[in-house]
């Protein structure tokens, strides 16, 4: 494999994004240390399956969208490999086929870390990373693809939040504390805000291709204002967690990233430049992955 194919596996894996898949197994892994029930070879386990997940997504994504067409000339946002033709279709298939079979190796081993000696959990988790993979290849693949009809934010929220932050919790504690819906609707809530602007963005190009996502269908200005909500709806979710349930003050350590995702959500309101709302769509994926870091990390230290 010579060096600009290894760059265009790269770029179509789109690293930037893996920090968002992070966040949930960083978040219930430090709810799981608070509880005393953290585990190093299950969080690498859970921290890689939810990794090859992302990438398998991404790959999925720029496959999808190149055979739709919501893809092209006109795009806005970062080179795609399958429309720029730097990775042909047959190819991308087989590296999906590639990826989602790791995963699954990756998803059975956590299994077994996590329930060798409880075959009803395993078997069901087994069904939730079955739903992961459909998930993952559906969003934009197929003769449906949710992503198309506005469901894209809902399955971000579910994944990447609730279902993401309480099933890690599970994985190492094996019991559920429904006050943990709090923390992990917040860490939804702002995945599904790095989407929202990523959708913002290509507003137009999606609304062109037949693409109706969430921001197609609410028009600009409401899209914009739902990423307010987004944003306030995490901190709300967080701090009414730690007013509420948490007697340490070291998880009001996220609050040293949740300034400048409001500052980014200002820009996001105003400006109408899809190279400014690039660096917002960035800039909110990294505040999102250090809100949740130091949440988890002062879970860990509480």
């Amino acid at each position: 494999m010579t060096s600009s194919s290894i760059g265009a596996w790269v770029l179509a894996a789109r690293l930037r994004t893996l920090p968002l898949a992070c966040a949930s197994v960083l978040l219930g892994g430090g709810l799981a240390a608070q509880a005393g029930a953290f585990d190093w070879p299950l969080f690498g386990l859970t921290l890689l399956t939810a990794i090859l997940l992302q990438i398998l997504s991404n790959l999925a994504n720029d496959y999808g969208d190149a055979v739709s067409g919501a893809d092209n000339a006109d795009r806005v946002g970062p080179t795609r490999a399958v429309v720029s033709g730097l990775i042909s279709r047959q190819q991308m298939r087989r590296g999906m086929l590639a990826t989602g079979g790791l995963a699954v190796v990756s998803g059975l081993a956590l299994l077994w870390r996590a329930f060798a000696d409880d075959w009803p959990a395993f078997f069901a988790f087994i069904g939730f990373g079955a739903l992961a993979l459909v998930a993952a290849v559906t969003y934009t693949v197929g003769r449906r693809p949710y992503g198309y009809r506005g469901l894209g934010d809902l399955s971000v929220f579910l994944f990447f939040g609730l279902l993401g932050v309480v099933g890690s919790f599970y994985l190492f504690t094996r019991h559920l504390s429904w006050p943990l819906l709090l923390p992990a609707t917040g860490c939804g809530l702002l995945a599904t805000a790095v989407l929202n602007i990523n959708n913002i963005r290509d507003l137009a190009t999606d609304q062109a291709s037949g693409k109706r996502t969430l921001a197609v269908r609410l028009g600009e200005e409401r899209a914009r204002r739902y990423h307010w909500l987004l944003i306030l709806g995490a901190g709300v979710c967080v701090a009414a967690f730690i007013g509420l349930f948490e007697p340490s003050p070291w998880p009001a350590l996220c609050l040293l990233a949740y300034g400048p995702l409001l500052r980014v959500t200002w820009v996001v309101q105003h400006s109408r430049d899809p190279g400014v709302l690039n660096g917002q769509l960035k800039a909110t994926a990294l505040g999102s992955f250090f809100f949740n870091l130091l949440l988890a990390l002062g879970f860990a230290l509480a």
